[in-house]
């Protein structure tokens, strides 16, 4: 039986097919990339780790020993059909350019502006990202996985900004997740942006010290199965959130389903940046956005032709243009047991009166140093004066006006 084997390096998400998975040994793998994918064993370093693509230095890439025994059968590692491995190796790789054939009464042929702008769009892949890592609040991110799991069963899409802080050395927490208006289905996510809650939003993270720092969404289980990271139309989606960031370090997330070894399902966080050229060529007008089921998910149409090393193409790895973060969590500042808004429920005050009442043990500025409380909040006081107050007032753990707590407190029993 043909098996194939999916091979994740700096050059992008490739494929190399084994006959007998069952009696194949790492060896035996490395044997057959060398063979497909003209990369030479020696170079050659394999894991199932994608941080071994965050790998800087030959030291680094030494401490990635699980798939290091060259007799070990790959079937022992799970590895199995549609499997992603990753690898790095050194030095330059060489891939046998296209077939040129130029057609008769070609020579002196005039190109237009378009054309020669074209011949100079050279895709090329970005190694580093601007962000060191991400790091999750453990909290936030248990609250947004277990909804998409426990309500949702990933069978729809769900996404949010992330919000939190980013470091001088491009390190970023994200300690909240603001989740929009928005409709999912199993293939896409319509975000239907509330500008005046957004403000909200901006003016409540600003005196949290805070910034939007990302968009994190999720992956459905119909798409567990198919062989790319990103789809086309995320690409598309992520790279417009991004452009219109400004932020260099902006992080992409997504959250999926994927079966671990004992045939259970694991909840699974991935870290990207899009790259630079992939930002610069949706803000261009490069990408085709009209993208329907006839084409391959995996990759992005360009509406003209751009250079990716010898080959002048009009589809591109989605691949491409993702450099891998790493991610690392944390505790952060802020609660997470008030009710998120725009789910299935309306959040009310009545969950205000709740949530004071299970809280009443603790300080006031304790019990309103949750993000989502401040948003449904801002709906009632003045997000220009009294949320950003009460927000400095978590951020700095001083106490709360009187006069607030008051205010709070008989909003909550008014419901």
């Amino acid at each position: 039986m043909v098996t194939t084997i999916r091979i994740r390096s700096r050059d992008g998400l490739e494929r190399v097919t084994i006959t007998n998975p069952q009696t194949t040994t790492i060896s035996d793998l490395k044997t057959q990339i060398q063979t497909q994918l003209n990369i030479p064993i020696p170079q050659q370093t394999l894991s199932q780790n994608q941080n071994l693509l965050l790998s800087k230095t030959p030291q680094q890439i030494t401490q990635f020993t699980d798939m290091s025994n060259p007799k070990t059968l790959i079937s022992t590692l799970g590895i199995t059909h549609g499997s992603i491995i990753y690898l790095t190796y050194e030095g330059e790789r060489n891939i046998a350019g296209p077939k040129i054939v130029t057609p008769a009464g070609s020579f002196g042929k005039k190109m237009t502006m378009d054309d020669l702008i074209a011949k100079q769009m050279r895709v090329t892949r970005q190694e580093t990202a601007h962000c060191e890592s991400v790091s999750f609040d453990r909290d936030t991110a248990n609250v947004f996985q277990s909804y998409v799991n426990e309500n949702l069963a990933f069978a729809v899409k769900r996404g949010g900004f992330m919000y939190g802080t980013v470091g001088e050395d491009g390190r970023v927490e994200v300690d909240f997740i603001y989740e929009m208006p928005q409709q999912g289905s199993e293939e896409g996510l319509l975000l239907f942006r509330d500008e005046n809650e957004e403000k909200c939003v901006e003016a409540i993270a600003g005196s949290l010290g805070m910034r939007k720092v990302g968009f994190i969404f999720t992956q459905t289980i119909s798409q567990g199965n198919k062989d790319y990271t990103l789809s086309n139309v995320e690409v598309l989606q992520a790279a417009e959130l991004h452009g219109e960031s400004g932020l260099k370090e902006w992080v992409t997330a997504i959250v999926k389903m994927e079966v671990n070894e004992d045939g259970g399902n694991d909840v699974h966080f991935e870290a990207f940046q899009l790259s630079d050229m992939c930002v610069r060529l949706f803000k261009e007008g490069w990408f085709e956005t009209d993208v329907g089921e006839g084409f391959d998910p995996k990759l992005s149409r360009m509406k003209k032709e751009v250079v990716i090393g010898s080959k002048d193409v009009k589809e591109v790895d989605n691949d491409f243009f993702l450099v891998v973060v790493k991610i690392l969590d944390h505790q952060g500042p802020l609660s997470t047991t008030f009710p998120v808004e725009n789910r299935t429920v309306p959040v009310t005050m009545r969950a205000l009166k709740t949530h004071l009442d299970k809280s009443k043990n603790l300080p006031f500025v304790k019990k309103i140093s949750d993000f989502h409380l401040l948003l449904l909040l801002s709906r009632f006081l003045d997000p220009n004066a009294d949320i950003p107050a009460l927000a400095e007032c978590v951020q700095t753990g001083t106490s709360v006006p009187e006069g607030y707590q008051l205010l709070i407190d008989s909003m909550a029993n008014a419901s």
